[in-house]
Parts: structure tokens; C-alpha cells; sequence
């Protein structure tokens, strides 16, 4: 089975993280991470109700990372991106698209 995690930033970046060598996060750990990174990034909830899922989570903060000093061409910061994707929605492959905001498994 595939550990990976492929991001989509836009039509000429594809990023791709090979988790089979990484240690996983905890469900919490990535939880964690990923609300750390939603609030640092200045994102907002994509639903009028201002209700945030995990996965809306990743497309929003994958997408605000998209144009800040080159987050995902941070191997540390992509590696943790990934780990924190897997650990909150327990796949092995994933998919954000960010263009089309959604996540496939």
C-alpha cells in the first residue's frame, strides 16, 4: 500500500510526500499542527456558518500556504503537512486539490 500525500497547488505545481519513511503523527498531534497552522496563516472558514471540517481545514491552509514564502518548498513544513493530513483524516493516499478545493482519497 502507497503512504502519499499529493498536493495540488495550481497547474504547474504538484507537490508529492512519500510517508512510508516519516514517523506518523497521532490523530491529536495532527490536529494540532494543522489548527496551529490554520490560525498562523490568517486562514477563514470556508462555510458561512463558520463551522470548519479537518479536511476543509487542509484545502484552506494548503491554499494560504500556496503564496507565502514558499511553505510547501519547505521539506520540513511539506513533510508535516502530509503527516498532519494522514494522522486527521486516516488515509494512506490523499489528494488536496487546491484549485478545486476538495480532497480525494
Amino acid at each position: 500500500m502507497r503512504n502519499e500525500v499529493i498536493v495540488v497547488l495550481d497547474a504547474d505545481r504538484e507537490y508529492r510526500v512519500d510517508t512510508q519513511s516519516l514517523t506518523p503523527l497521532s490523530s491529536e498531534d495532527g490536529r494540532l499542527w494543522l489548527d496551529k497552522q490554520f490560525v498562523e496563516l490568517d486562514c477563514e472558514p470556508l462555510r458561512a456558518t463558520g463551522k470548519v471540517l479537518l479536511a476543509d481545514k487542509l484545502v484552506v491552509v494548503a491554499r494560504e500556504a500556496r503564496g507565502r514564502a514558499g511553505l510547501f518548498d519547505d521539506e520540513s513544513w511539506r513533510n508535516h503537512y502530509a503527516l498532519a493530513a494522514q494522522a486527521v483524516l486516516s488515509k494512506a493516499l490523499i489528494c488536496v486539490d487546491v484549485p478545486a478545493m476538495s480532497i480525494s482519497y
